[in-house]
């Protein structure tokens, strides 16, 4: 019989940073073009702090995903060089702590016991570091995915608003901007709950929120050095 249920799982982590990266591009882009604009820059300057602010961000937020998702890939991999030598020394004492494992999650002894035994002949490592350790293939760190991830999206989010400078004339610029960017928002918060199976309203309002927060603050540094000036 065809298994007809579709589980997401195996997507979190290119998810986790192609939202990052899309989020971050579109929020700290439009942010600094308002807050450029605020201090009556003209569109040439207001461009380019923008495309600064595109190249320096996706570099960064690559930079950045690669660093702590190899971090996270390190301590990985030491704990299960430490599984690896508990097996080879303590052998008996590691398919006991397996057997335990299964029998807290609802197995009785007898089958926990000859669970544990089947799973430590096929492949005792992959089993602890799934079991104990908490550690599979489908959700394993993978530093490279995470960091093209978040850049790409960093850069195709940024250049949205920027798009929106180009596009539009300089009175209609900041209302244009934040307006657009806060429905890019709204879209990637959407899209984002779908790819990842859960309810769209409520992912679309949080990234929406938190990006016409950032926005609203950013202008108004912006409009204050601008005055001061």
């Amino acid at each position: 019989m065809r298994h007809g249920e579709r589980h997401r799982t195996h997507r979190t982590g290119w998810l986790r940073a192609a939202v990052l990266g899309a989020n971050d591009g579109i929020v700290s882009t439009a942010s600094l073009v308002l807050g450029v604009a605020a201090a009556s820059a003209g569109t040439q300057g207001i461009l380019l702090a923008g495309v600064a602010g595109l190249v320096s961000g996706a570099m960064s937020m690559a930079a950045g995903e690669y660093v702590s998702v190899s971090s996270q890939a390190d301590t990985e991999r030491a704990d299960l060089s430490r599984e690896s030598a508990e097996l080879t020394d303590s052998p008996q004492q590691e398919l006991a702590e397996l057997a335990a494992i299964y029998e807290k999650r609802g197995l009785d002894k007898k089958l926990a016991s000859e669970v544990a035994n089947q799973l430590t002949l096929h492949d005792a490592l992959a089993a602890h570091g799934r079991d104990e350790l908490g550690i599979s293939d489908t959700l394993a760190a993978q530093p490279v995915q995470a960091a093209l991830a978040s850049a790409g999206t960093f850069a195709v989010g940024a250049a949205l608003p920027l798009l929106m400078v180009m596009l539009l004339p300089a009175r209609l610029m900041m209302w244009g901007v934040a307006g657009s960017s806060l429905f890019f928002l709204a879209l990637l918060g959407f899209l984002a709950a779908r790819t990842g199976g859960v309810p769209t309203m409520a992912s679309a309002f949080r990234v929406t929120f938190w990006g016409a927060l950032a926005m609203a603050l950013t202008a108004g540094v912006g409009a204050l050095f601008g005055v001061a000036a």
